[in-house]
């Protein structure tokens, strides 16, 4: 999705992705392309909530076989026709996130501000992101921490919804940390994530 960056489900969506511009632009997000190294030609990718495409259609570009799971049906339509623009193949699946079936294995699975639930849900969602990642595959999360309320430049206005390193350590803790760190950085990604922000990034792997 990318609703926050991602893709929860409800008509709210549909209605902020029925424009003319692509509300969190074409690009991937900067997570992305700066973690490039790891979408070898031919893995296997599993994006979570992506929206407009953005994410899903840049790593078929690099080679990869992708999954692409969303919610709302405008999104997805968006979606497809940037990946036929852009002449590559996506399997596009509309599903509800909390909903989808977690048991397929992926070398990738990458979830890029998918802060549109609470807690309590947002648990079963983790559980899931770990679930789906193959042995020696990674998990790559990205998504912005409770300082981002005083930037007020994207993302969810509810602190419970933000990530904590202490939050991800514990969420993800059968997997192994290749990367954890919050930092600020200016955003320019379509008119939903523009502006100083609060990230964090987490890249885990399963042995």
């Amino acid at each position: 999705m990318g609703k926050s960056g991602g893709g929860g489900a409800g008509s709210g969506w549909d209605a902020r992705y029925d424009r003319d511009d692509y509300l969190f632009g074409t690009e991937p997000a900067a997570f992305v392309t700066d973690h490039a190294g790891f979408f070898r030609p031919g893995a296997r990718v599993l994006a979570v909530a992506d929206g407009e495409g953005r994410n899903s259609v840049w790593a078929a570009r690099q080679g990869c076989e992708v999954t692409a799971m969303e919610a709302s049906p405008v999104a997805l339509a968006k979606a497809r026709r940037l990946a036929d623009g852009a002449g590559v193949a996506v399997t596009f699946r509309q599903a509800d996130i909390l909903e989808w079936d977690w048991s397929v294995r992926y070398d990738i699975v990458l979830a890029v501000f998918i802060q549109f639930v609470g807690p309590a849900p947002r648990a079963r969602i983790f559980e899931g992101l770990a679930r789906a990642v193959a042995p020696g595959g990674v998990l790559m999360l990205h998504g912005y921490t409770p300082a981002q309320l005083a930037h007020g430049t994207g993302g969810p206005r509810a602190e419970e919804n933000l990530y904590t390193p202490a939050l991800l350590r514990e969420a993800f803790a059968g997997l192994h940390v290749l990367r954890l760190a919050e930092y600020e950085k200016v955003l320019q990604e379509g008119v939903g994530h523009a502006g100083r922000s609060a990230l964090i990034d987490l890249i885990a792997q399963r042995d």
